[in-house]
Protein backbone atom coordinates (compact mmCIF):
# COMPACT_ATOMS: atom_id res chain seq x y z
CA UNK A 1 0.00 0.00 0.00
CA UNK A 2 1.01 3.64 -0.69
CA UNK A 3 3.11 5.06 2.16
CA UNK A 4 2.26 8.67 3.19
CA UNK A 5 5.26 11.04 3.92
CA UNK A 6 5.69 12.10 7.79
CA UNK A 7 6.24 15.38 8.66
CA UNK A 8 9.59 15.89 10.84
CA UNK A 9 9.28 18.49 13.63
CA UNK A 10 12.69 20.56 13.34
CA UNK A 11 14.25 19.69 16.58
CA UNK A 12 14.00 17.36 19.57
CA UNK A 13 12.67 20.12 21.38
CA UNK A 14 9.67 20.52 18.89
CA UNK A 15 9.38 17.01 19.13
CA UNK A 16 9.22 16.61 22.86
CA UNK A 17 7.16 19.91 22.80
CA UNK A 18 4.55 18.57 20.39
CA UNK A 19 4.17 15.61 21.66
CA UNK A 20 3.72 16.60 25.98
CA UNK A 21 1.08 18.26 25.15
CA UNK A 22 -0.86 15.23 23.27
CA UNK A 23 -0.09 12.86 27.05
CA UNK A 24 -2.93 10.52 28.41
CA UNK A 25 -2.60 10.03 32.14
CA UNK A 26 -0.50 6.60 32.36
CA UNK A 27 -1.28 3.99 34.82
CA UNK A 28 -4.98 4.88 35.64
CA UNK A 29 -6.87 1.75 34.73
CA UNK A 30 -6.16 -1.55 35.93
CA UNK A 31 -6.85 -5.27 34.93
CA UNK A 32 -10.78 -4.70 36.53
CA UNK A 33 -11.41 -0.92 35.26
CA UNK A 34 -10.82 -2.23 31.31
CA UNK A 35 -12.86 -5.33 32.64
CA UNK A 36 -15.41 -3.32 33.89
CA UNK A 37 -15.11 -0.65 30.08
CA UNK A 38 -15.19 -3.92 28.04
CA UNK A 39 -18.73 -5.11 29.33
CA UNK A 40 -19.97 -1.30 29.57
CA UNK A 41 -19.51 -0.56 25.97
CA UNK A 42 -21.97 -3.69 25.52
CA UNK A 43 -24.57 -3.68 27.86
CA UNK A 44 -26.98 -1.42 26.77
CA UNK A 45 -27.61 -4.19 24.25
CA UNK A 46 -28.79 -6.59 25.89
CA UNK A 47 -31.61 -4.10 26.75
CA UNK A 48 -32.89 -3.23 23.48
CA UNK A 49 -31.82 -4.03 20.35
CA UNK A 50 -30.93 -7.24 19.72
CA UNK A 51 -34.83 -8.61 19.97
CA UNK A 52 -35.57 -7.39 16.04
CA UNK A 53 -33.47 -10.01 15.02
CA UNK A 54 -36.25 -12.48 15.91
CA UNK A 55 -38.57 -9.96 13.05
CA UNK A 56 -35.52 -11.19 10.36
CA UNK A 57 -34.81 -14.42 11.47
CA UNK A 58 -37.28 -15.96 13.90
CA UNK A 59 -35.95 -17.42 16.86
CA UNK A 60 -33.59 -20.02 15.30
CA UNK A 61 -32.43 -17.57 12.67
CA UNK A 62 -31.22 -15.23 16.08
CA UNK A 63 -29.85 -17.84 17.89
CA UNK A 64 -27.67 -19.17 15.37
CA UNK A 65 -27.05 -15.60 13.71
CA UNK A 66 -25.97 -14.89 17.33
CA UNK A 67 -23.64 -17.97 18.06
CA UNK A 68 -21.70 -16.73 14.58
CA UNK A 69 -21.80 -13.08 15.66
CA UNK A 70 -20.06 -14.42 18.75
CA UNK A 71 -17.60 -16.65 17.88
CA UNK A 72 -16.68 -13.71 15.40
CA UNK A 73 -16.50 -11.63 18.45
CA UNK A 74 -14.33 -14.45 20.22
CA UNK A 75 -11.87 -14.57 17.68
CA UNK A 76 -11.45 -10.99 17.07
CA UNK A 77 -11.06 -10.50 20.69
CA UNK A 78 -7.91 -13.42 20.69
CA UNK A 79 -6.67 -11.85 18.00
CA UNK A 80 -6.60 -7.72 19.67
CA UNK A 81 -5.41 -9.03 22.77
CA UNK A 82 -2.08 -10.25 21.13
CA UNK A 83 -2.21 -6.94 18.73
CA UNK A 84 -2.71 -4.72 21.76
CA UNK A 85 0.03 -6.78 23.75
CA UNK A 86 2.19 -5.82 20.68
CA UNK A 87 1.19 -2.10 20.92
CA UNK A 88 -0.07 -0.85 23.51
CA UNK A 89 -1.18 2.70 23.08
CA UNK A 90 -4.22 4.75 22.27
CA UNK A 91 -4.36 4.15 18.29
CA UNK A 92 -6.12 0.66 19.18
CA UNK A 93 -7.37 -1.21 15.74
CA UNK A 94 -5.77 2.36 13.78
CA UNK A 95 -2.12 1.67 15.39
CA UNK A 96 -2.50 -2.56 14.35
CA UNK A 97 -3.73 -1.85 11.01
CA UNK A 98 -1.19 0.88 10.43
CA UNK A 99 1.82 -1.86 10.82
CA UNK A 100 0.43 -4.26 8.69
CA UNK A 101 -1.28 -2.39 6.27
CA UNK A 102 0.12 0.70 6.03
CA UNK A 103 -1.08 4.44 6.18
CA UNK A 104 -4.32 3.68 3.78
CA UNK A 105 -5.26 0.47 5.99
CA UNK A 106 -4.76 2.76 9.05
CA UNK A 107 -6.76 5.57 8.12
CA UNK A 108 -9.01 3.04 6.80
CA UNK A 109 -9.76 1.49 10.20
CA UNK A 110 -9.67 4.26 12.64
CA UNK A 111 -12.30 6.01 9.84
CA UNK A 112 -14.66 2.77 10.53
CA UNK A 113 -14.08 3.24 14.42
CA UNK A 114 -15.18 6.52 14.44
CA UNK A 115 -18.18 5.93 12.75
CA UNK A 116 -19.32 3.33 14.95
CA UNK A 117 -18.33 5.50 18.42
CA UNK A 118 -19.57 8.40 17.15
CA UNK A 119 -22.82 7.75 15.88
CA UNK A 120 -23.37 5.01 18.13
CA UNK A 121 -23.51 7.18 21.20
CA UNK A 122 -25.70 9.95 19.14
CA UNK A 123 -27.97 7.05 18.94
CA UNK A 124 -27.92 6.00 22.13
CA UNK A 125 -28.57 9.67 23.81
CA UNK A 126 -32.35 9.06 21.93
CA UNK A 127 -33.26 5.79 23.33
CA UNK A 128 -32.21 7.44 26.71
CA UNK A 129 -34.51 10.04 25.78
CA UNK A 130 -37.06 7.47 25.32
CA UNK A 131 -36.65 5.65 28.72
CA UNK A 132 -36.77 9.12 30.60
CA UNK A 133 -40.01 9.64 29.25
CA UNK A 134 -41.71 6.26 29.72
CA UNK A 135 -40.60 6.35 33.14
CA UNK A 136 -42.10 9.59 34.00
CA UNK A 137 -38.49 10.98 35.41
CA UNK A 138 -39.02 14.61 36.54
CA UNK A 139 -41.67 15.18 33.64
CA UNK A 140 -39.44 15.76 31.30
CA UNK A 141 -40.13 14.07 27.22
CA UNK A 142 -37.64 12.77 24.97
CA UNK A 143 -36.20 15.70 22.60
CA UNK A 144 -33.09 17.69 22.40
CA UNK A 145 -33.15 19.15 25.84
CA UNK A 146 -32.85 15.29 27.47
CA UNK A 147 -29.77 14.88 24.45
CA UNK A 148 -27.92 17.59 25.51
CA UNK A 149 -27.55 16.68 29.35
CA UNK A 150 -26.46 13.09 28.45
CA UNK A 151 -23.94 14.99 26.51
CA UNK A 152 -22.91 17.65 28.94
CA UNK A 153 -23.07 15.80 31.97
CA UNK A 154 -20.93 12.59 30.83
CA UNK A 155 -18.63 14.60 28.83
CA UNK A 156 -18.02 16.67 32.01
CA UNK A 157 -16.88 13.37 34.12
CA UNK A 158 -14.76 12.67 31.38
CA UNK A 159 -12.88 15.67 31.17
CA UNK A 160 -12.91 15.42 35.09
CA UNK A 161 -10.67 12.51 34.49
CA UNK A 162 -10.12 8.98 33.36
CA UNK A 163 -9.51 7.70 36.64
CA UNK A 164 -12.81 9.04 37.54
CA UNK A 165 -14.61 8.43 34.14
CA UNK A 166 -13.90 4.64 34.70
CA UNK A 167 -14.74 4.19 38.05
CA UNK A 168 -18.16 5.85 37.55
CA UNK A 169 -18.72 3.48 34.36
CA UNK A 170 -18.07 0.34 36.64
CA UNK A 171 -20.40 1.18 39.48
CA UNK A 172 -22.85 2.20 36.56
CA UNK A 173 -22.21 -1.31 34.33
CA UNK A 174 -22.28 -3.23 37.81
CA UNK A 175 -26.01 -2.00 38.33
CA UNK A 176 -26.89 -3.08 34.99
CA UNK A 177 -25.48 -6.21 35.17
CA UNK A 178 -26.82 -6.90 38.15
CA UNK A 179 -30.14 -5.87 36.98
CA UNK A 180 -29.84 -8.54 34.07
CA UNK A 181 -29.41 -11.40 36.51
CA UNK A 182 -32.06 -10.52 38.58
CA UNK A 183 -33.91 -10.58 35.15
CA UNK A 184 -33.32 -13.62 34.32
CA UNK A 185 -34.45 -14.99 37.19
CA UNK A 186 -37.51 -13.98 37.61
CA UNK A 187 -38.14 -14.39 33.81
CA UNK A 188 -37.06 -18.13 34.04
CA UNK A 189 -40.23 -18.82 36.45
CA UNK A 190 -42.13 -18.19 33.71
CA UNK A 191 -40.01 -20.26 30.55
CA UNK A 192 -41.96 -22.23 28.14
CA UNK A 193 -40.41 -23.57 25.06
CA UNK A 194 -44.26 -23.76 23.56
CA UNK A 195 -43.23 -19.36 22.63
CA UNK A 196 -39.85 -19.49 21.39
CA UNK A 197 -41.29 -20.50 17.84
CA UNK A 198 -44.28 -18.95 17.80
CA UNK A 199 -43.55 -16.80 15.30
CA UNK A 200 -45.55 -16.90 11.80
CA UNK A 201 -43.83 -19.15 9.41
CA UNK A 202 -42.85 -17.32 5.96
CA UNK A 203 -43.63 -20.80 3.63
CA UNK A 204 -42.46 -19.14 0.50
CA UNK A 205 -39.06 -18.77 2.15
CA UNK A 206 -36.50 -21.06 1.57
CA UNK A 207 -35.96 -23.48 3.84
CA UNK A 208 -37.94 -22.13 5.87
CA UNK A 209 -40.25 -23.84 9.35
CA UNK A 210 -41.28 -23.67 12.93
CA UNK A 211 -37.49 -22.69 13.91
CA UNK A 212 -36.63 -20.90 11.17
CA UNK A 213 -39.96 -18.56 10.04
CA UNK A 214 -37.70 -16.54 7.47
CA UNK A 215 -35.88 -19.12 5.90
CA UNK A 216 -31.95 -19.69 5.48
CA UNK A 217 -31.69 -16.01 4.51
CA UNK A 218 -33.08 -14.97 7.98
CA UNK A 219 -29.81 -16.37 9.89
CA UNK A 220 -28.25 -13.79 7.24
CA UNK A 221 -30.01 -11.07 8.32
CA UNK A 222 -30.35 -11.57 12.03
CA UNK A 223 -26.54 -10.97 12.09
CA UNK A 224 -26.06 -7.45 12.68
CA UNK A 225 -28.41 -8.21 15.75
CA UNK A 226 -26.80 -11.42 16.79
CA UNK A 227 -24.11 -8.69 16.94
CA UNK A 228 -25.52 -6.29 19.67
CA UNK A 229 -24.82 -8.80 22.10
CA UNK A 230 -21.37 -8.13 22.11
CA UNK A 231 -21.01 -4.57 19.75
CA UNK A 232 -18.32 -2.30 21.37
CA UNK A 233 -16.01 -4.93 22.98
CA UNK A 234 -13.33 -4.89 20.61
CA UNK A 235 -12.93 -0.97 21.98
CA UNK A 236 -10.55 -2.07 25.31
CA UNK A 237 -7.38 -1.30 23.16
CA UNK A 238 -8.39 2.02 22.95
CA UNK A 239 -7.14 2.34 26.66
CA UNK A 240 -3.81 0.71 26.80
CA UNK A 241 -2.09 4.04 26.88
CA UNK A 242 -3.94 4.71 30.43
CA UNK A 243 -3.77 0.80 31.48
CA UNK A 244 -1.47 0.06 34.09
CA UNK A 245 0.66 -3.06 33.18
CA UNK A 246 -1.41 -3.09 29.44
CA UNK A 247 0.51 -5.82 28.63
CA UNK A 248 -1.01 -8.28 31.00
CA UNK A 249 -3.68 -6.73 31.79
CA UNK A 250 -5.28 -5.79 28.19
CA UNK A 251 -5.91 -9.62 27.13
CA UNK A 252 -7.06 -10.78 30.34
CA UNK A 253 -9.53 -7.68 30.35
CA UNK A 254 -10.59 -8.64 27.11
CA UNK A 255 -10.82 -12.42 27.74
CA UNK A 256 -12.91 -11.67 31.27
CA UNK A 257 -15.25 -9.31 30.02
CA UNK A 258 -15.94 -11.39 26.70
CA UNK A 259 -16.86 -14.63 28.92
CA UNK A 260 -19.16 -12.18 30.64
CA UNK A 261 -20.67 -10.88 27.44
CA UNK A 262 -21.52 -14.23 26.44
CA UNK A 263 -23.04 -15.45 29.69
CA UNK A 264 -25.13 -12.35 29.71
CA UNK A 265 -25.87 -12.78 26.15
CA UNK A 266 -27.10 -16.51 26.35
CA UNK A 267 -29.10 -15.61 29.90
CA UNK A 268 -31.27 -12.62 28.28
CA UNK A 269 -32.14 -14.21 24.88
CA UNK A 270 -33.49 -17.10 26.55
CA UNK A 271 -35.41 -15.91 29.15
CA UNK A 272 -36.94 -13.22 27.39
CA UNK A 273 -37.94 -15.32 24.51
CA UNK A 274 -39.16 -18.22 26.59
CA UNK A 275 -41.12 -16.28 29.31
CA UNK A 276 -43.47 -14.46 26.84
CA UNK A 277 -42.60 -15.98 23.38
CA UNK A 278 -40.82 -14.93 20.23
CA UNK A 279 -43.84 -13.21 18.83
CA UNK A 280 -44.38 -10.94 21.90
CA UNK A 281 -40.71 -9.14 22.05
CA UNK A 282 -39.87 -9.09 18.46
CA UNK A 283 -40.45 -5.39 18.38
CA UNK A 284 -40.69 -3.96 21.23
CA UNK A 285 -38.51 -1.58 22.54
CA UNK A 286 -37.68 -2.51 25.92
CA UNK A 287 -38.18 -6.27 25.60
CA UNK A 288 -37.13 -7.10 28.95
CA UNK A 289 -39.98 -5.34 30.38
CA UNK A 290 -42.59 -7.12 28.18
CA UNK A 291 -41.47 -10.15 29.11
CA UNK A 292 -41.73 -10.13 32.29
CA UNK A 293 -45.19 -7.98 32.34
CA UNK A 294 -46.59 -8.84 28.92
CA UNK A 295 -49.75 -6.86 28.43
CA UNK A 296 -50.44 -6.95 32.05
CA UNK A 297 -49.97 -4.49 35.14
CA UNK A 298 -46.18 -3.11 36.19
CA UNK A 299 -44.49 -5.42 38.24
CA UNK A 300 -41.99 -4.73 41.02
CA UNK A 301 -39.05 -6.59 39.28
CA UNK A 302 -40.29 -5.49 35.41
CA UNK A 303 -40.24 -1.67 37.36
CA UNK A 304 -36.91 -2.44 38.45
CA UNK A 305 -35.80 -3.60 34.99
CA UNK A 306 -36.93 -0.59 33.47
CA UNK A 307 -34.66 1.58 35.57
CA UNK A 308 -31.61 -0.29 35.40
CA UNK A 309 -32.40 -0.69 31.39
CA UNK A 310 -31.71 2.95 31.78
CA UNK A 311 -28.36 2.59 33.91
CA UNK A 312 -27.40 0.33 30.54
CA UNK A 313 -28.19 2.72 28.24
CA UNK A 314 -25.96 4.99 30.48
CA UNK A 315 -22.98 2.98 30.80
CA UNK A 316 -22.72 2.18 27.14
CA UNK A 317 -23.22 5.87 26.39
CA UNK A 318 -20.58 6.84 28.48
CA UNK A 319 -18.07 3.97 27.46
CA UNK A 320 -18.16 4.81 23.89
CA UNK A 321 -18.01 8.19 24.06
CA UNK A 322 -14.33 7.63 25.68
CA UNK A 323 -13.60 4.96 22.94
CA UNK A 324 -14.42 7.88 20.52
CA UNK A 325 -12.08 10.32 21.81
CA UNK A 326 -9.38 8.37 21.79
CA UNK A 327 -9.53 6.75 18.58
CA UNK A 328 -9.81 10.66 17.51
CA UNK A 329 -6.99 11.31 19.74
CA UNK A 330 -4.61 9.16 18.38
CA UNK A 331 -5.35 9.65 14.66
CA UNK A 332 -5.36 13.21 15.21
CA UNK A 333 -1.92 13.02 17.27
CA UNK A 334 -0.28 11.24 14.09
CA UNK A 335 -1.52 13.78 11.77
CA UNK A 336 -4.58 11.43 9.58
CA UNK A 337 -7.16 14.29 11.41
CA UNK A 338 -6.64 17.88 12.48
CA UNK A 339 -3.74 17.63 15.07
CA UNK A 340 -5.47 20.60 17.26
CA UNK A 341 -7.95 17.86 18.05
CA UNK A 342 -5.25 15.69 20.08
CA UNK A 343 -4.27 18.24 22.72
CA UNK A 344 -4.92 17.40 26.10
CA UNK A 345 -5.67 19.23 29.23
CA UNK A 346 -3.70 19.39 32.30
CA UNK A 347 -5.65 16.54 33.91
CA UNK A 348 -4.86 15.01 30.72
CA UNK A 349 -7.96 14.42 28.72
CA UNK A 350 -8.23 15.10 24.99
CA UNK A 351 -10.59 17.78 25.87
CA UNK A 352 -11.42 18.49 21.66
CA UNK A 353 -11.45 15.09 20.98
CA UNK A 354 -14.64 14.86 23.46
CA UNK A 355 -16.67 17.81 22.96
CA UNK A 356 -15.98 18.18 18.80
CA UNK A 357 -17.62 14.53 18.60
CA UNK A 358 -19.98 15.23 21.10
CA UNK A 359 -21.36 18.02 19.83
CA UNK A 360 -21.56 15.96 16.64
CA UNK A 361 -23.69 13.38 18.16
CA UNK A 362 -25.84 15.87 20.03
CA UNK A 363 -26.34 17.44 16.51
CA UNK A 364 -26.93 14.13 15.02
CA UNK A 365 -29.51 13.07 17.66
CA UNK A 366 -31.24 16.38 17.88
CA UNK A 367 -31.82 16.66 14.09
CA UNK A 368 -32.94 13.17 12.85
CA UNK A 369 -34.49 11.56 16.21
CA UNK A 370 -34.04 8.28 14.86
CA UNK A 371 -31.83 6.29 16.51
CA UNK A 372 -32.20 2.89 14.82
CA UNK A 373 -31.28 4.46 11.81
CA UNK A 374 -27.73 5.60 13.28
CA UNK A 375 -27.25 2.21 14.98
CA UNK A 376 -27.30 0.90 11.75
CA UNK A 377 -24.77 3.01 10.17
CA UNK A 378 -22.53 2.52 13.48
CA UNK A 379 -22.40 -1.31 12.64
CA UNK A 380 -21.81 -0.81 8.89
CA UNK A 381 -18.65 0.99 10.54
CA UNK A 382 -17.91 -1.09 12.74
CA UNK A 383 -17.81 -4.63 10.53
CA UNK A 384 -15.34 -2.99 8.44
CA UNK A 385 -12.87 -2.31 11.23
CA UNK A 386 -13.49 -5.90 11.91
CA UNK A 387 -12.41 -7.40 9.15
CA UNK A 388 -9.17 -4.70 8.95
CA UNK A 389 -8.23 -5.33 12.41
CA UNK A 390 -8.31 -9.49 11.84
CA UNK A 391 -6.71 -9.19 8.52
CA UNK A 392 -3.70 -7.00 10.22
CA UNK A 393 -3.61 -9.78 12.50
CA UNK A 394 -3.12 -12.08 9.56
CA UNK A 395 -0.54 -9.77 7.50
CA UNK A 396 2.03 -9.47 10.77
CA UNK A 397 1.86 -13.14 11.91
CA UNK A 398 3.19 -14.29 8.55
CA UNK A 399 5.04 -10.93 7.56
CA UNK A 400 6.79 -10.46 11.32
CA UNK A 401 6.66 -13.99 12.58
CA UNK A 402 9.72 -13.15 15.07
CA UNK A 403 8.32 -9.91 16.23
CA UNK A 404 7.87 -10.46 20.21
CA UNK A 405 4.45 -11.17 21.35
CA UNK A 406 4.14 -11.04 24.96
CA UNK A 407 0.42 -12.65 24.17
CA UNK A 408 -0.25 -15.36 21.72
CA UNK A 409 -3.75 -15.91 20.12
CA UNK A 410 -5.05 -19.52 20.62
CA UNK A 411 -5.21 -21.09 17.27
CA UNK A 412 -2.95 -18.37 15.43
CA UNK A 413 -4.11 -17.17 11.86
CA UNK A 414 -6.87 -19.54 11.94
CA UNK A 415 -8.74 -18.23 15.14
CA UNK A 416 -8.41 -14.68 13.08
CA UNK A 417 -9.06 -15.76 9.41
CA UNK A 418 -12.68 -17.15 11.18
CA UNK A 419 -13.14 -13.49 12.40
CA UNK A 420 -12.16 -11.94 8.99
CA UNK A 421 -14.66 -14.00 7.36
CA UNK A 422 -17.65 -13.67 9.82
CA UNK A 423 -16.84 -9.70 9.73
CA UNK A 424 -17.28 -9.77 5.88
CA UNK A 425 -20.65 -12.14 6.06
CA UNK A 426 -21.55 -9.15 9.11
CA UNK A 427 -20.79 -5.98 6.62
CA UNK A 428 -23.03 -7.59 3.42
CA UNK A 429 -25.68 -8.70 5.68
CA UNK A 430 -25.86 -4.53 6.89
CA UNK A 431 -27.37 -4.54 3.38
CA UNK A 432 -30.26 -6.33 3.64
CA UNK A 433 -31.12 -4.43 7.23
CA UNK A 434 -30.60 -1.28 6.03
CA UNK A 435 -28.97 -0.65 2.70
CA UNK A 436 -30.13 3.82 2.94
CA UNK A 437 -27.92 3.61 6.24
CA UNK A 438 -24.86 1.42 4.69
CA UNK A 439 -24.80 4.15 1.91
CA UNK A 440 -24.70 6.71 4.20
CA UNK A 441 -21.85 5.46 6.01
CA UNK A 442 -20.14 4.96 2.77
CA UNK A 443 -20.86 8.43 2.18
CA UNK A 444 -18.91 9.78 4.92
CA UNK A 445 -15.94 6.90 4.30
CA UNK A 446 -15.77 8.97 1.00
CA UNK A 447 -15.74 12.31 2.26
CA UNK A 448 -13.24 11.16 4.86
CA UNK A 449 -10.92 9.34 2.47
CA UNK A 450 -10.48 12.67 0.30
CA UNK A 451 -9.39 14.35 3.04
CA UNK A 452 -6.54 12.14 3.70
CA UNK A 453 -5.79 11.31 -0.09
CA UNK A 454 -5.66 14.72 -1.01
CA UNK A 455 -3.97 16.50 2.56
CA UNK A 456 -3.17 14.70 5.33
CA UNK A 457 -1.20 11.46 4.39
CA UNK A 458 1.72 14.40 3.27
CA UNK A 459 1.54 15.84 6.73
CA UNK A 460 1.75 12.78 8.88
CA UNK A 461 3.94 13.03 12.14
CA UNK A 462 6.44 10.56 12.44
CA UNK A 463 7.01 10.77 16.35
CA UNK A 464 3.44 9.52 16.94
CA UNK A 465 3.95 6.24 18.59
CA UNK A 466 1.47 4.21 16.02
CA UNK A 467 3.90 5.64 13.43
CA UNK A 468 6.83 5.09 15.26
CA UNK A 469 6.28 1.59 15.74
CA UNK A 470 5.38 1.75 11.86
CA UNK A 471 8.48 3.35 11.09
CA UNK A 472 10.80 0.45 12.64
CA UNK A 473 9.12 -2.41 10.87
CA UNK A 474 10.02 -0.21 8.10
CA UNK A 475 13.62 0.05 8.65
CA UNK A 476 14.18 -3.82 9.99
CA UNK A 477 12.88 -4.72 6.88
CA UNK A 478 15.21 -2.59 4.66
CA UNK A 479 17.76 -3.72 6.92
CA UNK A 480 17.01 -7.41 5.97
CA UNK A 481 17.27 -6.83 2.41
CA UNK A 482 20.96 -5.15 2.43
Amino acid sequence: MAEGTTTRIPSPADDDAYLKRRTLRRGSAGWLLLTGLGVAYVVSGDFSGWNIGLSKGGFGGLAIATLLMGVMYACLVFALAELSAILPTAGGGYGFARRALGTWGGFLTGTAILIEYILAPAAISIFIGDYVESLGLFGLESGWPVYLACFAIFIGIHLWGVGEALRFSLVVTAIAVAALLIFAVGAFTEFSTSGLNDIPVDKDAFGSGSWLPFGLLGIWAAFPFGMWFFLGVEGVPLAAEEAKDPVRSMPRALAISMGILVLLAVLTFFASTGARGSAAIQEAGNPLVVALQGDGDPTALSRFVNYAGLAGLVASFFSLIYAGSRQLFALSRAGYLPRFLSLTSRRKSPYLGLLIPGAIGFALAAGTGNGARMLNIAVFGATISYALMALSHIVLRRREPELPRPYRTPGGVVTSSVAFLLALSALVATFLVDKDAAFMALGVYAVALAYFAFYSRRHLVARAPEEEFAALAAAEAELERD
